[in-house]
């Protein structure tokens, strides 16, 4: 068995086509039938299932699959240690990318410009995109590594590192009749006319699902793929929304106001797939987001000002 012919059987997997796993690998499509036939020979099993237009794996495929990327992702790694003794770290890192809240401790721009400093030899190629969708490339080898707003109960064959984690609040204008309140429930809510994200951010996600909880239902007035234009939308009164205060800062012109103990929450992480080896320079990113989230901690904690009645530790 060849780690050629594994790297082709996956292509094929991820594509369902010869042809487009052929354009992925630079290959002809005939040679990658040929690995395919070969492995499947080798195995003494068929791994896929092929039609005039479409290609599933079998059951010996699927249960193939998950191997076959560990194989490829153990001698990457061993190629990435062998090249980090002999000449410093090296690769590339496909790192998935959600529109940061404004308030980030570990923002992505800071944290790829640090890793490229300390890494040049190592490429960063990045891809912006709800979480949903990046939780699916994690599991299926498409990414790395990956900024997500989802729940744990969303991100299963996944390891998260979580970063920020808030409660959503009511965000209005500052004309709607709720802005003056010091608090508001989602069952009040529910006849106003919502602004709102794709349904593959963790943001609705999150919205959705405490609604469900409640059994209650709630009428989207817009979808918004975009930060400033949802954010602009609520200014204008065009409707309600829920978001986090480190999603729209605190000079937009908006209301927010604390919900209900029914509130949502939503919490950013890095995401690497957990039943995959992770590579030397994904390892080294994830830690450099570590060190800048602890360094953050610490400044916050030390800029907070002193209990009454507490000493300092030199007193």
């Amino acid at each position: 068995m060849e780690l050629r012919q594994l790297k082709v059987f996956v292509a094929v997997a991820d594509e369902s086509s010869f042809t487009r796993a052929a354009a992925r690998l630079n290959m002809v499509q005939s040679a990658v039938s040929v690995a395919v036939r070969n492995l499947e020979k080798q195995l003494g099993v068929r791994l896929l299932e092929r039609t005039t237009h479409h290609v599933d794996l079998t059951q010996a495929g699927r249960l193939f699959l998950p191997e076959a990327r560990r194989t490829l992702a153990a001698a990457q790694e061993a190629r990435h240690l062998v090249e980090q003794l002999h000449d410093g770290l090296r690769g590339e890192i496909r790192l998935g990318l959600v529109q940061a809240p404004k308030q980030m401790v570990v923002h992505p721009a800071h944290l790829v410009a640090r890793f490229r400093a300390a890494f040049p030899g190592v490429t960063v190629s990045v891809r912006s995109g709800g979480s949903v969708q990046h939780a699916e490339d994690l599991r299926r080898g498409r990414l790395d590594i990956a900024f997500v707003t989802l729940s744990s109960e969303a991100t299963s064959g996944l390891d998260l590192y979580v970063l920020r984690s808030e409660a959503l609040q009511l965000l209005c204008s500052a004309d709607h009749p709720l802005a003056g309140r010091d608090q508001v429930r989602l069952a009040e809510l529910v006849d106003e006319p919502f602004v709102e994200t794709p349904t593959t951010w963790g943001n609705r996600l999150a919205s959705d699902a405490a609604f469900a909880r409640l059994g209650l239902s709630r009428r989207v007035e817009y979808e918004i793929g975009d930060v400033s234009g949802f954010i602009s939308f609520v200014q204008q009164g065009l409707g309600i929304a829920l978001a986090p205060m480190s999603f729209i800062g605190h000079d937009e012109g908006l209301r927010a106001v604390p919900l209900g103990p029914d509130a949502p929450s939503l919490s950013v992480s890095l995401a690497v797939p957990a039943d995959q080896t992770v590579s030397t320079p994904t390892k080294a990113l994830l830690q450099a987001a570590r060190e800048m989230h602890e360094a953050a901690k610490n400044e916050a904690a030390k800029s907070e000002p002193a209990k009454p009645g507490s000493q300092s530790a030199e007193s």
